[in-house]
Parts: structure tokens; C-alpha cells; sequence
């Protein structure tokens, strides 16, 4: 059953995602715009067609690639949030991009300019780059998987999809899995895919940014698979005028026929990006979603949810998202008078001044509260007995205050507040002069010191010191650079300023060849100068990944903050086999071995026209070029020499040709052992095969 896309629309899944709105339909599942109903969250679901949920091939190998996809933790990867079933149907909730994907944008805009393909390759190679290093592969890049969002950020969908559907069984032996047009040569021979795979995919997808179109056109995608297993992807030039060459170098290699010939994984590639950006100085560029995607078609306002305790939002099956009403707080009930405002427990306070808005108040209905009153009740005239009122006022219970007494005793406050705001005053002052300027310094000057004199002004200053080292490409070395902080800077009194001292300009450091990258760059940077990637080389001495060599050189002096290339190994490099035919098993073995070869194994077989002990040939053969550090194999003759025994004695002869590893059969006319031979078969020097019969004949 495939999925219609509207059916859906309005179930919940799983008893929590909400499915809202088509977004896009494939050729194995439908993505919907949903909600995550226990978390509040919009989601992206993306629902696989009924003809693999209900394969248990498939189901096992899609929990599997989801929960392996979970694990991965980049920017540029679309989250997985869950999976699951419901039903016939099985299901992948994901994180919801809002924007659209490449493929749109292409159609909208057309090709891109190198700067823009930067802005889209680079963080789609960082995070397969990520994958790579987890061991995973994605097989099915394309426009489509690339999202961009509103905001510019770019991210990669669809992982571990296709090796699911593989594992399936409702797929055939014959049928080609991923989309034909960016397949790479041994997915569409035999099946197999791994890094280099998805680096031909991404090889393919820039040239599509450069040009707007595919390198492979035919009218069946059996035919656009197969092309690529005859035909090299041509330059984006030939295309697009003014694309630069080394753009067109970038595809070449990275969409090589050859798997070895192409970058090793995504994280090599995204390296030889950067550093084409660099070289053409192009601009960081922030990448526009598409205006028309249907991901924006497919955003519409969100259904107001039902409140807490409404069964239908415990039971989201009760009613349909399209049957939900909108409360309105305003028709819950009539609005308070007045009075019941004056006399209720709990007010409401509105802000007052010359910003408060006069503004009518909404008042949600408030459901089982208890009422509290709090306006006048009538009491019992004994409920709180006051005091006694004589019938005749009295001049005696009324005494007219005494004013000159309130006043020296209002004199008196007046003074002891004075006093107080006195003391306040004085109190703020001294301690705004000291966080203000008492307890700050200003570092001295101390252009043209020795480190002697320089100190001692420090320290007359009320300042520590230290020494910090430094390198300068004008200050000699040993003498004074200046301080940190400079001088002038206002710093706390007996805090420690840095006395730089001159190492002179820096030199390259010296590496030894098959270092880990990450520490010969932080050396780089102790020795002020800047490591940037240097692109890959072969090495003989240096392990693939590990550092070859630097450029500039080891030693070198150069300026401070200069920018120095790591160049990282790609193994030994490729060698061709010597022809070893004659030389001994162990001259051999040293030829190989000095040219980064490995002897694998070797094989005996008989050769008459090869001395036993010698090498026939070897597996490659001769004048083969092999990968350096590969194995070969030697094929060595076993023949022997048979010796010269004529004018021996029997005996002597029998015992030379015994030894020698041959069968002796003697002809005379007596049985004498001291009797000469005169003749033998086969003659001596003739090469035979082991334990071979020699005849020989003696006189008298």
C-alpha cells in the first residue's frame, strides 16, 4: 500500500504525533509536517509505504540505522527524535526543518556561483564527514536530502534509508538502490558502497551547483546508472563559462571511476574545499532557503489544544484535529461588576503612571475555586467592646501637646541625621577614590630597560612581574619587547604584569615524520606561527594520516603569525614491480622490501630453465604497478642442477649425485665400486626436478 498523503492527515500516531500536513512524497515513504503532542514540539514524520512495514527484514534494519543515526550529534545532520509503529504503518520522527531543500532552491534560482557551492558543500561535508569517522555511510545523496533552513543553516536527511530497504525483501537482486543520477560506478556494478561512495555522490552534487544539471542524462535511470561506468564526469566548465579550474580538479577527484583514487571519506574532501576557498579568497555566504518549498506550503497556523483535563486531549482519538474549536476566554462567562472586584480575596493590579494603558481585562473562568468574601459583615455590639465614652468631655483626658518639647526633639533628630549623612558621604567618597583610582596603577614605561631596570620600575609601581617569551620579528633576541598589559593600562595594585622577552623571529619546528596532526599544530601555534591544511602527499616514512612533511621546511625562519602548510600522508606511494627472475629468494626479499613491498608468500614449482633457489617471476607481475606497502607473492624454481660425475669412481659418484637429491642407477659389467665412470644420463648441468633418476655407466 503506498501512501496517499491524506488519509493521514489529522491521525496521531503512536498516541503522540499528530500528523498535520503533507510535505513531500518519495519513492519509498511520505514526509508530513506533525506535532509532538507530549512535548509541544512541531516534528517532521516521515512514514514508510505498507509494502516495507510489513517486511521484519526491514523493520529490524530501520530500528537499527535509527538508533545509529540518534547517536550522531552534529549541526548539520537532521536529529532523530523517535521511531516506532502504529499499525501497518512504521514511522521515523525527525527533526522539522523550516525552509526547504537544494533541489528547490536550484529550480528557483539555477546554477550557483563557486561561493555559493561552499556555503552548501562545506557543512554538508562536515557532517558526513561526522558519519564517516562512526562508520556510517549514506549511499542516497541528493538535492533532495540536502535542507536548508530560514536561517541559513544547512543539514543532511535521509541516513541509513536505503541500507534499510535493502536488507528487505521486497527489494530484488536486480534492482539498484539509491537515485541513478548520483550513484557511484561500484554501486551500480556490484552493490557495494562506503565512504568513497558518498564522496562521488557529493562529487556529483557540486557539479550540479556549479551547472544546474546532472553530468548523465539518458531516458531510463537503468541507462543514467550505467554511463558512469564507461564515462569520466566532465569539468563544470565545459558548462558553465568562468568556473574556476580548480573547481573543475575538485569533481575530477572526487568523482574518479577509481574508488582509490578519490578522497578517502567526507571529512579529506571538506579539507580540499576550504582550501580552494581560501585560495580563491571567497566570501563567507549565508545560503537563502527557497521561498516556494512545500515545506512552506505546507506550514499553516496549529489547532488551539483543548485544556488539560478535556478528554479529548487525553483521548486525542476522540476528535479529529479539523473538528476542534477554538475557545475564546472572552464568551466563557460574564465579566465581574465592580463591586465583586472590590470585594474578592485575589486583584488583579494594572500597571499606573504616565505608560499604564487603560485596557479592558480578560479573565479566564476559574472552575471548583472556593469563594471568599470580604465585604462588610454585620457583628454583635459585644463582638469587640471599644472604649468608654464619658457622657461630659473633660479638659484633663484632652492635654494640649507640648510644642517646644517636639521641637528640640525634632532638632535633635535633624542632627543625628545630619551626622549620618555626614559620615555616609565621607564613607562613599574614600571608597570611590579607592575603586575608582586608589587601587589602580597604570603599568610604567619601560622602552629602552635592560630586564634589571625593567623590574625594578615595575616594582616601583607597586606591580609583580614575571617573564613570558616571545617571539618578534624587529625586538633582537633576549631584549625587551614591552609588558601585558601595555604600558598605560590602569591594572589592580600588586597584580603580576608579563615582561616580554624576545625570542626573535620564529623558526618551523622540526617534525618527525608520522606525528599526529593535532600535535604538530599545537607546536606550531607555541612557536607563534598559524598551521593550516596543506593538502595530502605520498610519504614514505610517514603512516596515511599522519603528518609527511611542512611548507615551509622544518627550520625555516620566518615571520611571526605566519601561515605554515601540514601536509598530511596518503601512504606510500604507488611503485612498480622490479623483474626479480634470477635473483634469489632472499636478494628478493631485500629488492621488495626497499621499495615498500611486502613478500607475502612463496610458491615452489619446478623450471628447467631457472637455477633451484632462483625466482621464476612474481604475482604481480613484473612491470605491474601496486599501491605502496602492498604484498607479493614469488614464484621460486625447486629444479636441480645435476653434478659432472664422469671420471668418478662408483662410489664417489654415487655419493655426489645422492646427495645432491637424485636416484642412481648404476650400469657395469662387474660389480666394482672403484670401477671409472665413463658416461651418465642426464648429462651433468642439466637442470631436473628433485629425486629425478640418474643413469650412469662405468668401465671396466
Amino acid at each position: 500500500m503506498r501512501i496517499d498523503g491524506h488519509h493521514l492527515i489529522g491521525e496521531v500516531l503512536d498516541r503522540r504525533y499528530r500528523v498535520d500536513a503533507r510535505i513531500a512524497r518519495g519513492g519509498m515513504s511520505t514526509v508530513f509536517r506533525g506535532l509532538d503532542l507530549r512535548l509541544d514540539r512541531p516534528v517532521a514524520i516521515k512514514v514508510m509505504d505498507a509494502q516495507f512495514a510489513a517486511d521484519p527484514k526491514f523493520l529490524a534494519r530501520f530500528e537499527f540505522e535509527a538508533r545509529a543515526v540518534a547517536r550522531l550529534k552534529h549541526p548539520g545532520l537532521v536529529a532523530v527524535y523517535d521511531q516506532g509503529h502504529d499499525g501497518e504503518l512504521a514511522f521515523l520522527v525527525m527533526e522539522l526543518v523550516e525552509g526547504g531543500t537544494l533541489r528547490e532552491l536550484l529550480r528557483e534560482r539555477g546554477p550557483m556561483p563557486p561561493h555559493a557551492v561552499c556555503g552548501v558543500a562545506e557543512p554538508v561535508l562536515s557532517a558526513l564527514g561526522v558519519a564517516h569517522a562512526a562508520g556510517l555511510v549514506h549511499r542516497d545523496i541528493k538535492p533532495e536530502n540536502v535542507l536548508i533552513s530560514d536561517n541559513g543553516d544547512v543539514k543532511l536527511a535521509d541516513f541509513g534509508l536505503v541500507r534499510a530497504v535493502a536488507a528487505s525483501n521486497v527489494t530484488s537482486n536486480s534492482v539498484i538502490l539509491g537515485t541513478a543520477a548520483y550513484l557511484s560506478p561500484e554501486q551500480v556494478s556490484n552493490g557495494y558502497a562506503d565512504a568513497r561512495s558518498d564522496v562521488y555522490s557529493m562529487g556529483v552534487l557540486v557539479f550540479e551547483m556549479l551547472t544546474g544539471g546532472t553530468p548523465f542524462n539518458a531516458d531510463t535511470s537503468l541507462s543514467v546508472a550505467y554511463q558512469r561506468l564507461e564515462k569520466d564526469v566532465p569539468s563544470p566548465s565545459d558548462f558553465i563559462e568562468g568556473v574556476p579550474h580548480e573547481f573543475d580538479e575538485f569533481v575530477a577527484e572526487a568523482t574518479s571511476r577509481e574508488p582509490s583514487h578519490r578522497f578517502a571519506d567526507a571529512a579529506e574532501m571538506a579539507g580540499a574545499l576550504r582550501t580552494i576557498g581560501r585560495a580563491l579568497e571567497l566570501p563567507e555566504y549565508r545560503v537563502p532557503a527557497p521561498e516556494r518549498s512545500a515545506e512552506h506550503a505546507s506550514a499553516r497556523p496549529a489547532p488551539v489544544s483543548p485544556p488539560f483535563d478535556d478528554p479529548e486531549r487525553t483521548d486525542p482519538h476522540r476528535r479529529r484535529p479539523d473538528q476542534q474549536r477554538p475557545v475564546d476566554v472572552r464568551s466563557a462567562g460574564p465579566h465581574p461588576t465592580t463591586a465583586e472586584f472590590a470585594n474578592s480575596a485575589t486583584a488583579i493590579v494594572q500597571p499606573v503612571g504616565p505608560h499604564a494603558v487603560d485596557r479592558p481585562v480578560q479573565h479566564q473562568p476559574v472552575h471548583h475555586h472556593t469563594k471568599v468574601v470580604t465585604g462588610p459583615t454585620p457583628r454583635r455590639p459585644d463582638a469587640y467592646p471599644g472604649p468608654s465614652v464619658p457622657d461630659e468631655p473633660d479638659q484633663r483626658q484632652y492635654p494640649y501637646p507640648d510644642f517646644i518639647e517636639d521641637r528640640r526633639r525634632s532638632r535633635r533628630t535633624m542632627i543625628v541625621w545630619l551626622l549620618i549623612i555626614a559620615l555616609l558621604a565621607v564613607a562613599v567618597g574614600v571608597g570611590g577614590w579607592w575603586l575608582g583610582s586608589g587601587r589602580y596603577t597604570a603599568v610604567p614605561v619601560i622602552s629602552g630597560l635592560d630586564r634589571a631596570a625593567a623590574t625594578e620600575r615595575l616594582t616601583d609601581a607597586g606591580l609583580r612581574t614575571e617573564l613570558r617569551n616571545e617571539h618578534s620579528d624587529i625586538v633582537p633576541v633576549d631584549a625587551i619587547i614591552g609588558t601585558d598589559p601595555a604600558a598605560g593600562s590602569r591594572v589592580v595594585r600588586d597584580s603580576t604584569v608579563a615582561l616580554l622577552i624576545s625570542l626573535g623571529k620564529p623558526v618551523v619546528p622540526d617534525v618527525v615524520p608520522g606525528e599526529a596532526v593535532d600535535v604538530v599544530e599545537q607546536r606550531l601555534r607555541d612557536a607563534g606561527l598559524r598551521p593550516i591544511d596543506g593538502g595530502t602527499a605520498y610519504s614514505t616514512n610517514a603512516a596515511a594520516g599522519s603528518v609527511a612533511t611542512l611548507d615551509p621546511a622544518p627550520g625555516t625562519e620566518v615571520a611571526v603569525d605566519s601561515e605554515v602548510k601540514v601536509v598530511r600522508s596518503k601512504g606510500l606511494p604507488p611503485v612498480t614491480l622490479p623483474d626479480l627472475k634470477g635473483q634469489t629468494e632472499a636478494e628478493a626479499r631485500r629488492t621488495l622490501e626497499t621499495q615498500g613491498i611486502t613478500l607475502r608468500a612463496s610458491q615452489v614449482i619446478f623450471d628447467s630453465s631457472v637455477d633451484g633457489g632462483s625466482v621464476i617471476r612474481s604475482e604481480p607481475a613484473a612491470g605491474a604497478q601496486v599501491a605502496g606497502g602492498s604484498e607479493v607473492t614469488l614464484v621460486v624454481s625447486n629444479a636441480v642442477k645435476v653434478p659432472d660425475v664422469t671420471g668418478q669412481s662408483v662410489n664417489s659418484a654415487r655419493d655426489d649425485l645422492t646427495a645432491a637429491g637424485l636416484d642412481v642407477d648404476v650400469r657395469q659389467l662387474a660389480p666394482i665400486n672403484a670401477s671409472l665412470v665413463i658416461a651418465q644420463n642426464p648429462a651433468g648441468g642439466k637442470r631436473v626436478q628433485p629425486g629425478s633418476s640418474v643413469t650412469i655407466t662405468s668401465f671396466p
